[in-house]
């Protein structure tokens, strides 16, 4: 299957199994063999695809609208399909002419991919359409050789935005009694340097990122904002427990006995406390998620899902 890619990205180009950058939609292009295209550049396409998957962008929806999208879509790909950018419900912080546009855009599709399976629900709820599971997905080309390191301290997985949640991720971190890591994301806030025992990472590509999240002992990601769960899902393959919010793909299957209720800040402070004092405990959370990132989320799963 010949396939291309549209994101708000301004390259055009495949993406090499050696990128140093290989964030999550970089992964599933490199497998899929995509050809990427920004999509701003979409009525410029000569070739022919089988398929186009289109990444909407969460800004510039007034533009985008104004853009003759589909129809541009439409003379290039034979089929087309919507790929889930953020939580299910992003769209709706949009003004109202731009929420139907969107609505509207998903209804031209011929079918829609999303992140996790309380996705699915949705999407075929607010549209009708036919709805895939796109497992987030990781190439591990340039990570199987990380050296031994004595682990040591917690990462928490975001800034103190409503969209992290990285306050109530640091709340409850305390417990670890030990030097606190986050690192530095789009929507770092005024005034968290200040923050006592908190120590931020300089910005990063995705290799440097995990060979630096691979020196920590623990993680913790109470974040609302479901959505791909990177975070969870690299943990998971370092074999670090990570707590989290349940809804979120990544964290149910890659860190069952560490899933808790939304909210639920008792619960985290319980799991992490327990992760300190019983090693039993730790190396049980650590190994489950090992395996179960290869069970559920492995390149050759993943490969084995689009098939079907």
């Amino acid at each position: 299957m010949k396939i291309a890619w549209f994101t708000e990205g301004g390259w055009s180009s495949k993406i090499p199994r050696n990128n140093r950058n290989m964030r999550n939609d970089s992964a599933w292009m490199c497998v899929l063999d995509a050809m990427h295209y920004p999509i701003w550049e979409v009525h410029n396409v000569q070739e022919k695809y089988d398929l186009g998957i289109i990444t909407l962008p969460k800004v510039n929806i007034d533009k985008l609208s104004q853009y003759p999208l589909i129809e541009s879509l439409r003379k290039c790909c034979s089929k087309i399909a919507y790929m889930q950018e953020g939580p299910h419900w992003y769209f709706q912080d949009y003004p109202l002419d731009q929420q139907i546009w969107f609505f509207n855009t998903l209804q031209e599709m011929d079918w829609l991919y999303v992140h996790n399976k309380m996705d699915i629900s949705y999407f075929k709820g607010l549209t009708g359409k036919e709805c895939k599971l796109m497992p987030t997905l990781m190439i591990e080309d340039l990570i199987k050789d990380l050296p031994e390191v004595e682990r040591k301290n917690i990462m928490i997985g975001g800034n103190f935005c409503n969209w992290y949640g990285g306050f109530d991720s640091y709340i409850v971190a305390q417990e670890a009694n030990c030097p606190i890591y986050v690192p530095t994301m789009g929507r770092k806030i005024k005034g968290e340097e200040q923050m006592p025992n908190l120590n931020h990472l300089p910005y990063m590509d995705w290799l440097d990122w995990i060979k630096e999240l691979n020196k920590f002992k623990y993680g913790i990601h109470l974040m609302r904002t479901h959505a791909a769960g990177t975070f969870a899902l690299n943990c998971a393959y370092l074999g670090i427990p990570c707590i989290g919010y349940e809804g979120l793909d990544t964290q149910e299957e890659c860190h069952p006995n560490l899933t808790i209720k939304l909210g639920d800040l008792a619960a985290a402070k319980e799991k992490l406390i327990l992760l300190k004092t019983d090693k039993d405990y730790y190396k049980e959370c650590s190994e489950v998620a090992k395996i179960n990132y290869k069970q559920y989320f492995h390149e050759n799963k993943f490969n084995t899902t689009w098939k079907k």
